[in-house]
């Protein structure tokens, strides 16, 4: 079984795992034609700059290393090969896959003659991220929008019968539920807006910047 991560270079399941015990990598050493374990190490290095993204994302960060892992294959991989690229225990391996199969990126794979189950990854990009703001950033902000309309309508409730001094304070809160209310309700159609390919319009944000806020500074400059 080969990984492929540079034209023309391939690398073995077994000098995966062994460059997983040799993390330094020296450009400086690098040469033309790169050894199979500064491949390996590469792509190990790939793998753990993927699990930092999805870790940042809430997601676990060895479901991001071995999606990288399968996606840097040009075959599938078993439960064992990803194992031992990742240094990872069976029940981790098996955990893991379980949960990037339940995202739908990862699936099983036929290999002829194998018994062993084999594993491929989901390649297209989009496809993942679209699911995943359908099926957990939108579905939150919905949960979001309910939760604020019915805090907004027990407060009503509560300020027919309120007493003076409290119908203030009262207003004061439902005044600010609202702009939260109003905020999620944007972002629920920009997020319809990218799922659904059609142009972004931001402008609405405008609404809740301070007349005399700043521009942020570009970083990048």
């Amino acid at each position: 079984m080969v990984l492929a991560c540079v034209p023309g270079q391939h690398f073995t399941a077994t000098t995966l795992a062994y460059a997983a015990t040799r993390r330094t990598y020296n450009p400086a050493v690098a040469t033309a034609e790169p050894s199979p374990i500064l491949v390996d190490e590469a792509v190990l290095r790939a793998a753990d700059a993927v699990g930092g993204l999805m870790e940042f994302w809430g997601f676990k960060r060895n479901m991001g290393r071995m999606w990288c892992v399968l996606y840097l294959s040009d075959e599938p991989l078993s439960a064992a090969d990803l194992g031992s690229a990742l240094a990872l225990s069976t029940g981790s391996v098996s955990m893991t896959v379980n949960e990037l199969q339940h995202w739908g990126v990862v699936k099983k794979a036929w290999v002829p003659g194998e018994r062993r189950d084999y594993y491929e990854p989901e390649t297209s990009i989009w496809k993942m991220v679209s699911r995943v703001f359908r099926e957990r950033e939108l579905r939150q902000i919905h949960t979001s929008i309910e939760a604020f309309e019915d805090v907004i309508k027990a407060l009503s409730k509560r300020r027919k019968t309120a007493g003076l001094g409290d119908v203030d304070q009262l207003d004061f809160a439902v005044g600010r539920i609202r702009g939260l209310l109003d905020l999620a309700r944007i972002g629920e159609r920009l997020l319809d807006s990218i799922l659904a390919g059609k142009p972004v319009d931001a402008s609405p944000l405008a609404a809740f910047r301070e007349p005399d806020e700043p521009d942020e500074p570009d970083e990048s400059e």
